[in-house]
């Protein structure tokens, strides 16, 4: 049985602005809800509850992919903590499915939504076209995943100092107006490849 359906749950409005645009480009006519939260913390605290309520009543044909920032934690221990929450509520992880159906999908942005920016450059371009061309080429951004001293911080300074933002990023607005230009088949972020062949193998199973 295809996927008919898939649900988001991610912790902020920036995600969720990002999400809408950039998800009928790699669901095509999946039909998808995407569900913020105020914050990481916020999103950690009400899955538990989500998950059990989901156990209650989700279709075979509808899939879960939760999207968390990996901020400071460590990767494993986080998903390991995701995993765990959907044992928990009775659902089948993809991990822990080892190629069986499998109604949850977790996924880490590392170490936040704005290396998918860094990792897509030239729809970065195509929405702020003062912005250096030569960013990527650089070493501290040559890998989108591995910037230091915050993701969003960087994105905010490289715009600022090409004149946006003056006041400071508007990160929902900004997260709209990339993903309106991002191809997802060009994202050299690792954390983005993988969140994409998830949703791709979603649609193609």
């Amino acid at each position: 049985m295809g996927v008919e359906h898939v649900e988001f749950l991610v912790e902020e409005p920036s995600m969720e602005a990002a999400l809408q645009v950039l998800a009928p480009k790699i669901l095509g006519k999946v039909s998808f809800t995407v569900h913020p939260h105020r914050c990481k913390q916020d999103l950690l605290d009400k899955l538990p509850r989500r998950l059990r309520g989901y156990s209650r009543w989700l279709p075979r044909d509808c899939r879960i992919l939760v999207v968390v920032d990996r901020d400071n934690d460590d990767c494993r221990r986080l998903k390991r903590r995701l995993e765990r929450m959907a044992a928990n509520a009775g659902l089948t992880t993809r991990s822990a499915a080892r190629g069986s159906t499998y109604r949850v999908v977790n996924r880490l942005a590392i170490e936040e939504l704005e290396a998918w920016y860094f990792g897509d450059w030239e729809a970065v371009r195509e929405a702020y076209p003062k912005v250096p061309a030569t960013v990527p080429s650089k070493a501290k951004y040559r890998n989108p995943d591995a910037i230091r001293g915050g993701t969003w911080e960087a994105f905010e300074r490289i715009l600022q100092d090409a004149g946006y933002f003056a006041s400071g990023l508007a990160k929902i607005g900004a997260a709209r107006t990339v993903a309106l230009h991002m191809e997802p088949n060009r994202n050299t972020s690792g954390s983005f490849q993988v969140f994409h062949a998830a949703l791709r193998e979603m649609v193609s199973s």
